[in-house]
């Protein structure tokens, strides 16, 4: 099936996995004197500040190419590291102190 960017950007991508919309496709990845496409990008997750953070998908998991979506099968997409407070790592946590050693009773001096 030959398809146009132009006929592809009109397309949204899917996640065969969880359904989750991954958003229109905004850019193809290929190599320029073969020809050979990689894949696809796609907006992915939120970006902070300015606008999306893309997604790259490689062409082995673009399962289908519909009339209006692409159906993509990715298992695990990669989690953002968690960051704390203002968008530093977190602090690590100390262990418990360790228990007060065993003390005599105060009936024992009387």
């Amino acid at each position: 099936m030959e398809t146009s960017f132009a006929e592809l950007h009109k397309k949204e991508a899917v996640n065969l996995t969880d359904g989750k919309r991954l958003g229109r496709v905004s850019d193809v990845v290929f190599t320029y004197p073969e020809g050979r496409v990689f894949g696809i990008v796609v907006p992915g997750g939120r970006g902070w500040r300015w606008g999306r953070a893309e997604m790259f998908i490689e062409l082995k998991n673009v399962k289908k190419i519909g009339v209006d979506v692409v159906l993509v099968d990715i298992r695990s997409a990669p989690k953002p590291e968690r960051r704390g407070r203002w968008g530093a790592p977190p602090e690590p946590r100390c262990p418990p102190p360790p228990p007060p050693p065993d003390r005599r009773d105060y009936g024992d001096y009387e």
